[in-house]
C-alpha cells in the first residue's frame, strides 16, 4: 500500500514538473509554443469544437454553452499550453447571443442596430464607426472575442436574401463602409469577421452554386470592397464564403485566400470558413483557410492523416497555427478581461435612435409636406405601423428587448392617433395570431383590415395626416421572390383608397418604407405627398420615425442602391434565381441547373447604376439620391494631384464648398464620381464613385469645404489579358453631386504616362 501511495505522489510530481517547464502561450513565444505542440495539438487547434448540446433557444451550432450560450462556435482550448478557448457570435446588426441561460433568473439582451443598408445610406465613415463602436462594447461585455461581421458582399440582384446584411451594390461605397465598421467594433479589443468572402450574391442553393465570373468583373466589383476593407481596417478574421467560384469553393482557392488576401492586399489575421459548409479539411488548411467551422474530430483527423501521408505540408500547418495563436493572443479571453455581461443598454439605444436619421432616405418631400407643421392628429394604416421590423431573420436577427413600433413612437412624440384605426389593425392583429397562422418571411402577411369608404371618409375629416407603412422582411437562406419586388395589389388598393379620401379633404399622405432593400417605386410614387424610407434601423425605429416626422432630427442619407423601374431593367435579373421556393440554401446533389447550380455572371463590371448609365435606361431613382428638409448648393470645385514617391503614389486632392441655403439645419454628402478616358481598356463605365464626404449639421446660411481624397491607382481598370491594373493616361473627369445623377460641379485632370501593376488573377 505505501509503495503504491509513493508511486502516486512520484507519478504527480513528475507530471507537475513536466507541465511547469512546458512553455504558457504568451505573445512573445508563439513560436517556442508552436515546436512544442504535437501535431494533434495543431490540428485541433485549425477545428471548431463542435456541438455537445442543444439549448432550449436553439440548435447550439458551437460548443458555446459553458461559455456564452447562443454564440456561434468557439475554438479548442488547450490548457497544457496555455492556450484558452475564443468565442465567435454572430452579428451584423447586433451580437446574436441567447437571452436567458441555464441557472440564471437574468436576461442578456443585446441592442437591434441597423441594418447594413441603413449604415451604408449614411454615407459617412465617422457616424458608422460611432454606432459600431457602440455594437463592439456589447461584444467585449459579453465575453466574446469575435462578431461575425460586416457582411460585404454586392448588391448584384435586389432579390438576394442577405441584402440587408451588405452594403451597396458599389464597391467603393462598400468597402470603406466595411473600414468604418470594421474600425469602430475593433476599438473595443474585439474581432470582426469581414464576410462572406466572395461571390456570396444569393441565397439559393447558398453551399453549393458556382459563381461564374470574369476576371475583370471579380477584381473590380465583387473583391474590391474586400480589399478596401482589408487595407484600411484590418479585420481580425475573414470568413470564406458557401460558394464556388469558378467551380471551384471558395474555401479551398490559394489563390483566393492566399496569393490575393494575404500577399497582394497585406491581410494579416485568420481567415475562417462559414459554418457547416462543404469543404475538405485538408485543402481548406492548404490553401490558406486556418480555421473551419464548427469542425469535428473528423476533421482533425483528416489534417493529421493528410500530414502522416504527405498529402498536407505540415509547414502549412504551422502556418496557419501561427496565426491562430497570433489572433488568440489579442483577445479578450487570453488576455483576462473580466467581462460583466452589463454593457449600457439604455445609452446604446438612444444612440441607435438619433443615427437612424443619418441614414433614413427622404425619396420625395412635395410642398415641404415634412417635417410635419400644424399637424397633431394622425390616421395610422398598414400593418407595418404596428409591427416595424427592426432588422432581418437568419444570423443576422439579433434578440433584442423590445421593438418601438410606429404606435408608440408617435404617441411618445406627442401625436394624438385615430383610435378608431388603431382598434381595426389591434383587433385585426390579435384574430391573425389567435388563427396560428404561422408564415415563413417569404410569405406576405395581408394589408388588411379592409376599410369601408365611409370610415375613411370619415378619417380624413377627423385628422391632419394620413401615414401608411409598408414593409418588406428578408433574411438568410433564401432569396426574395420577384413578387415581393412589386406593391402587391393589397398594398396598392390601400394606398389609392387612403389617398383619395385625404386629398379630397385637402390631407396629405405620407408613406414610409420599412425594407431592407430596393422595391418598386416608379409606378405609385406619385400618389402620396412624401415618402420616408428609414429601412430597417434598429429597435428604437418607432421613434427614430417619429422623430424625424416631427423634425427632430433631419433624414440625411442617400441610396446605396438604384431602385429601378422594374426588376427586369437590372442587367442581373436574366442571370439570378427568380422564384426558385423549393431550393433551400442547403443545397443538394445536382449541378447542372442554371441560376441554380451554377450562376452567370454575364453582366461582367455593369452592375447597378454602371449598368442603368451605360444603357441610358430612366430609374426610379438613381443610386445615390437622397433629400433632406433644407437645400445645399456646392461650389469652388479645385483638384489637385499631390505626388508620391512613385507615380502609383499619387493622390488626386478634391475639394468643394458645400452650402446650406435653405431654412432648415441639415447635412449633405459630397459624391465623387470620375469617368476615365478609354484608353487600353476600351469597355468601360459611363463614371464610377471613387469617393465621398458627408457634412457636419449645417445650421442655414453655414459651408462646410470638403476635401476628398483619391488614390491615382484607385482609377486603374483590370486588363484581363495582362493581369494588371492600368492606369491610362489621358484626361479623367471628376464629377461632384448629390447623387449619381445629379452631378453638380465637374473639373478635369490629365494623367500624363500610364501605369501598370501585375496583380493575381482568380
Amino acid at each position: 500500500m505505501m509503495k503504491k501511495t509513493f508511486l502516486t505522489i512520484a507519478t504527480a510530481a513528475f507530471a507537475a514538473t513536466t507541465w511547469a517547464q512546458t512553455p504558457q502561450l504568451r505573445a512573445d513565444n508563439i513560436d517556442e509554443v508552436l515546436q512544442a505542440m504535437t501535431l494533434r495539438e495543431k490540428a485541433t487547434l485549425l477545428v471548431g469544437e463542435l456541438a455537445a448540446n442543444q439549448n432550449a433557444q436553439g440548435t447550439q451550432i458551437g460548443n458555446t454553452e459553458r461559455y456564452i450560450p447562443g454564440a456561434a462556435g468557439n475554438t479548442y482550448a488547450i490548457p497544457r499550453l496555455g492556450i484558452p478557448p475564443t468565442v465567435m457570435a454572430d452579428g451584423p446588426a447586433g451580437l446574436r447571443i441567447y437571452t436567458k441561460r441555464n441557472y440564471d433568473s437574468h436576461t442578456y439582451y443585446c441592442t437591434g442596430f441597423p441594418i447594413g443598408t441603413s449604415l451604408a445610406a449614411i454615407w459617412d465613415a465617422d457616424v458608422v464607426s460611432k454606432v459600431t463602436a457602440a455594437m463592439g462594447n456589447e461584444v467585449l461585455k459579453y465575453g466574446v472575442d469575435v462578431i461575425l461581421a460586416p457582411g460585404n458582399n454586392i448588391h448584384r440582384n435586389p432579390l438576394c436574401g442577405r441584402n440587408f446584411e451588405y452594403f451597396s451594390e458599389d464597391p467603393v461605397l462598400s468597402g470603406n463602409i466595411a473600414a468604418a465598421y470594421i474600425n469602430g467594433i475593433q476599438s473595443n479589443g474585439v474581432g470582426t469577421s469581414l464576410k462572406h468572402y466572395a461571390f456570396n450574391n444569393q441565397e439559393t442553393r447558398r453551399l453549393g452554386t458556382d459563381a461564374r465570373v470574369s476576371q475583370r468583373a471579380a477584381r473590380e466589383i465583387y473583391l474590391k470592397p474586400f480589399e478596401i476593407a482589408v487595407k484600411k481596417s484590418q479585420p481580425w478574421t475573414v470568413m470564406s464564403s458557401y460558394n464556388k467560384v469558378n467551380g471551384e469553393y471558395t474555401n479551398s482557392r490559394r489563390d483566393l485566400l492566399t496569393d490575393i488576401l494575404r500577399n497582394e492586399w497585406g491581410f494579416q489575421g485568420i481567415v475562417v470558413t462559414d459554418w457547416g459548409g462543404f469543404f475538405d479539411a485538408t485543402k481548406c488548411i492548404g490553401s490558406g483557410n486556418d480555421l473551419v467551422q464548427p469542425g469535428s474530430p473528423d476533421f482533425i483527423n483528416q489534417i493529421i492523416e493528410a500530414v502522416e501521408s504527405g498529402k498536407l505540408s505540415e509547414k502549412d500547418v504551422d502556418t496557419s497555427v501561427r496565426r491562430m495563436l497570433e489572433y488568440i493572443v489579442k483577445t479578450p479571453r487570453f488576455n483576462q478581461y473580466k467581462f460583466d455581461s452589463r454593457p449600457d443598454l439604455k445609452a446604446h439605444a438612444q444612440l441607435v435612435r438619433e443615427a437612424a436619421a443619418d441614414g433614413t432616405v427622404l425619396l420625395k418631400n412635395d410642398g415641404g409636406v415634412l417635417p410635419f407643421k400644424d399637424v397633431k392628429n394622425i390616421a395610422l394604416f398598414g400593418c407595418g405601423a404596428y409591427r416595424l421590423i427592426a432588422g432581418g431573420t437568419g444570423s443576422g436577427d439579433v434578440n433584442k428587448a423590445y421593438i418601438v413600433s410606429l404606435v408608440e413612437g408617435l404617441r411618445n412624440g406627442g401625436f394624438q392617433l385615430d383610435e378608431n384605426v388603431v382598434s381595426e389593425y389591434t383587433e385585426y392583429l390579435k384574430k391573425y395570431d389567435e388563427s396560428m397562422w404561422k408564415l415563413e418571411w417569404w410569405q406576405r402577411n395581408p394589408v388588411a383590415p379592409e376599410f369601408i369608404p365611409e370610415a375613411l371618409v370619415d378619417a380624413a375629416g377627423n385628422n391632419d395626416v394620413a401615414v401608411i407603412t409598408f414593409q418588406r422582411q428578408s433574411g438568410e437562406g433564401r432569396d426574395r421572390l420577384a413578387a415581393d419586388f412589386d406593391l402587391d395589389a393589397d398594398d396598392r388598393d390601400l394606398l389609392v383608397k387612403v389617398a383619395d379620401a385625404f386629398h379630397k379633404a385637402g390631407k396629405k399622405v405620407v408613406v414610409v418604407l420599412n425594407v431592407g432593400g430596393a422595391i418598386e417605386t416608379a409606378s405609385w410614387k406619385d400618389i402620396p405627398d412624401a415618402i420616408l424610407l428609414p429601412w430597417q434601423c434598429g429597435q428604437e425605429i418607432g421613434h427614430s420615425i417619429a422623430d424625424m416626422l416631427a423634425g427632430k432630427t433631419a433624414p440625411s442619407g442617400h441610396l446605396p442602391m438604384t431602385f429601378p423601374i422594374r426588376l427586369t431593367d437590372h442587367a442581373s435579373t436574366a442571370n439570378f434565381p427568380l422564384d426558385s421556393p423549393d431550393i433551400g440554401g442547403w443545397g443538394d446533389n445536382h449541378t447542372d441547373r442554371k441560376n441554380i447550380d451554377y450562376t452567370e455572371y454575364e453582366e461582367g463590371i455593369y452592375v447597378g447604376y454602371r449598368w442603368f448609365d451605360r444603357q441610358g435606361m430612366e430609374v426610379s431613382y438613381p443610386f445615390g439620391y437622397g433629400l433632406t428638409y433644407t437645400t445645399f448648393a456646392f461650389d469652388g470645385l479645385q483638384l489637385a494631384l499631390q505626388k508620391g514617391e512613385k507615380p502609383a503614389d499619387d493622390v488626386v486632392e478634391v475639394t468643394v464648398n458645400v452650402k446650406n441655403i435653405g431654412s432648415a439645419a441639415g447635412k449633405q454628402t459630397a459624391q465623387v464620381y470620375v469617368k476615365a478616358p478609354k484608353g487600353s481598356i476600351m469597355d468601360k463605365p459611363e463614371q464610377e464613385l471613387k469617393g465621398f464626404a458627408k457634412t457636419r449639421l449645417l445650421k442655414p446660411g453655414e459651408s462646410q469645404l470638403l476635401t476628398i481624397r483619391i488614390s491615382a491607382k484607385d482609377l486603374a481598370s483590370f486588363n484581363e489579358r495582362k493581369s494588371a491594373w492600368v492606369v491610362d493616361a489621358g484626361t479623367y473627369t471628376f464629377r461632384v453631386g448629390d447623387s449619381s445623377r445629379n452631378i453638380l460641379c465637374e473639373g478635369t485632370l490629365k494623367m500624363r504616362k500610364q501605369q501598370e501593376t501585375i496583380s493575381n488573377s482568380l
